[in-house]
C-alpha cells in the first residue's frame, strides 16, 4: 500500500474530511487531494504530524512494504470491518445517484404541483367552458391531482428499489480502492459550478414565489378571485421548480460526499445516524399527513405549501439537536 492510500485510510478511519486534516496539518485541502492521489508527497514535517494525528509510525506510512499495524484508540473502526468499493462499483453508484436524482426531484414536483388543476378549473371557472358542472370540475380536478400524487410515489418507490444494492454506502464503514478517491473528487469538482448555479436558482425561485401574489394585489386588489387564483397557481409552479432544482442538485452532490465519507456520511455521523434515522421517517411522513389534512380541509393550497420549508427547517433543527444528544449520550 503506498503513501497516498495509507492518508486516505487513516484520515477515514478518522472519520475526518480532507478539510479537516489539512486543517489540523496547516496546509490547503488541495495539498491533501494531491497527497491522495500520488500528484506529489507531502515533506518530512508533514509526515511526522500525520503520524502523531492518526497514531502511527513514521514507518508505517513511508514504506510500501509495511501493510498493516496495531489497532490504536483514535481509529474507530478496522479496516476489516470496512466494505471494499471498486471503481465500477463507485461508477455504478454515482450513475444511479444520478438518474435517482432526475425521479426524486421530479416527484416532488409533481406533489408541489398537484393541487394546480383543482385551481385552475374551480378558481377561474374553466369548467364552464370546457361544457362541465362544478361537480364534475371537483372530479376531474381530484382525478388529475391524485394522478400526479401516484406518479410521484412511483417515482419515488422505482428510485428507492434502485438505489436500495448501494445502501450499505451510506449506512456502513466503506473503504475505496486505490483511485476511486480521486475520480470521486475529480468529477465533483467538475460538477460544482453546475451545483451552485441550480441551488442558487432554486433558492431565488422559492424567494420570488410570492410576487405573483404581490403583483395581483397591487393590480387587482381583493375584488376579482380568478386573478388571486392564477397568481396562486404561479406561485406554486415557482416553488415546484425551485424545489425541484435544489433536491436534484442535492442528491447528485450527496452521493459524491457518500462514496468521500465526508460531512453527513462520516463514520462517526453514519454511527450517530442508525440511531437517529428510524425517526426520520415517520416524522417526513407525520408532515405528509398534516399537509394534506389541512389543505383538504381549508382548500388553501396557495398558503398550504408553506408547511414544507416549515418542516425541512423543523427537522433540521429537530434531528440536529436529537444527534448532538445521541453523540453526547455516546461518550
Amino acid at each position: 500500500m503506498i503513501l497516498a492510500d495509507k492518508i486516505i485510510d487513516l484520515r477515514k478511519k478518522n472519520g475526518w474530511s480532507q478539510e479537516e486534516l489539512a486543517e489540523k496539518l496547516d496546509v490547503s485541502r488541495q495539498s491533501i487531494s494531491k497527497w491522495e492521489s500520488a500528484q506529489s508527497v507531502p515533506d518530512l514535517s508533514r509526515v511526522i504530524r500525520m503520524a502523531e494525528l492518526f497514531g502511527v509510525s513514521t514507518d508505517y506510512l513511508l514504506k510500501d512494504e509495511l501493510e498493516s499495524l496495531e489497532p490504536v484508540e483514535s481509529m474507530a473502526v478496522s479496516e476489516s470491518s470496512a466494505r471494499l468499493v471498486t471503481m465500477e462499483e463507485a461508477n455504478a453508484f454515482l450513475e444511479v445517484r444520478e438518474r435517482n436524482a432526475q425521479r426524486i426531484s421530479l416527484g416532488v414536483l409533481l406533489c408541489i404541483l398537484c393541487p394546480v388543476p383543482v385551481l385552475l378549473l374551480l378558481g377561474t371557472e374553466q369548467y364552464g367552458r370546457l361544457g362541465m358542472q362544478e361537480n364534475q370540475a371537483v372530479g376531474v380536478g381530484l382525478i388529475l391531482m391524485f394522478a400526479m400524487i401516484g406518479c410521484a410515489v412511483a417515482l419515488f418507490v422505482t428510485s428507492g428499489i434502485r438505489g436500495s444494492r448501494f445502501s450499505y454506502l451510506s449506512t456502513e464503514p466503506i473503504e475505496t480502492l486505490y483511485g476511486v478517491d480521486g475520480m470521486v473528487r475529480e468529477r465533483m469538482e467538475r460538477s460544482h459550478p453546475s451545483f451552485v448555479l441550480q441551488l442558487t436558482l432554486g433558492i431565488v425561485l422559492c424567494i420570488l414565489s410570492l410576487l405573483p401574489i404581490f403583483v395581483c394585489l397591487i393590480a387587482f386588489g381583493n375584488e376579482k378571485d380568478a386573478p388571486m387564483v392564477v397568481a396562486s397557481a404561479v406561485l406554486l409552479a415557482m416553488v415546484a421548480i425551485g424545489v425541484w432544482l435544489i433536491v436534484r442538485c442535492a442528491i447528485i452532490r450527496g452521493g459524491f460526499r457518500v462514496l468521500l465519507e465526508e460531512g453527513d456520511y462520516s463514520r462517526a455521523e453514519k454511527a450517530l445516524s442508525k440511531r437517529v434515522s428510524p425517526y426520520a421517517g415517520a416524522y417526513w411522513l407525520v408532515v405528509t399527513a398534516a399537509y394534506l389534512a389541512v389543505s383538504f380541509l381549508t382548500m388553501r393550497w396557495d398558503v398550504t405549501w408553506v408547511i414544507w420549508p416549515v418542516a425541512a427547517v423543523a427537522h433540521g433543527a429537530v434531528f440536529g439537536v436529537a444527534r448532538a444528544l445521541s453523540k453526547r449520550d455516546g461518550k
